[in-house]
This record gives structure tokens, sequence and C-alpha cells, in this order.
């Protein structure tokens, strides 16, 4: 399994040691083994973008409008991703009809 180490110890916006290109695999690889729990409960997840550390996803069928979703993101991709990319990694869910608008997100 993927797992990086590093050292983030300014307070500035952190920067990942990694490009969007090197996340995009691993990111995929997470979200991959996430769909097979989300569609358990007739949802799933879709990568949006990956720009500048930030993993935009969608999350679709029953997870739309579901209370719970906003946990699936944070408490199940996101830490997810932190535990095995880098602590400093973001998830944001994308909403249907914004997919062309993501610098407007988070």
């Amino acid at each position: 399994m993927y797992k990086y180490s590093y050292q983030n110890k300014t307070k500035e916006k952190p920067v990942l040691p990694f490009t969007d290109e090197d996340l995009a695999p691993i990111v995929r690889d997470i979200l991959d083994k996430a769909s097979v729990w989300i569609k358990k409960d007739g949802g799933d997840v879709k990568l949006i973008d990956i720009r500048d550390g930030v993993v935009y996803v969608q999350l679709q069928g029953a997870c739309v409008g579901c209370s719970s979703s906003g946990t699936t993101i944070k408490f199940g991709i996101e830490k997810e991703m932190k535990a095995l990319i880098h602590p400093d990694i973001q998830v944001i869910n994308v909403p249907h009809g914004w997919e062309d608008k993501l610098e407007q997100l988070g």
C-alpha cells in the first residue's frame, strides 16, 4: 500500500511534496476501494479532478442528498487519504452541476 511521510514545519498553506499527476493513481486506487463500500449503500464516488493537492470528488447515486455524505467524505475518504498519502491532503465533494466551477469550492 502507499505510504509517504513528509514533515510540514511552516504555518503557510501546506504544499504537498507530490505533483497532481503523481497523486492521480494513488487517489484512484483509494477511491476504487472506497467505492466498494459506498456501492453497498446504493451510492458511488467519482474523481472529478486533482488541483494543487486538493482532490475533487462527486458522490453519486443514493449518496446525493444523503445526510451522511459529508461524513463519507471527511471521515471515510479524506481520512484514508490523509493516512496513506499525506496529512494535509484535502477532499472536496463537488455538487452536481459544479464540475466546471471547482475554483469556487472550498
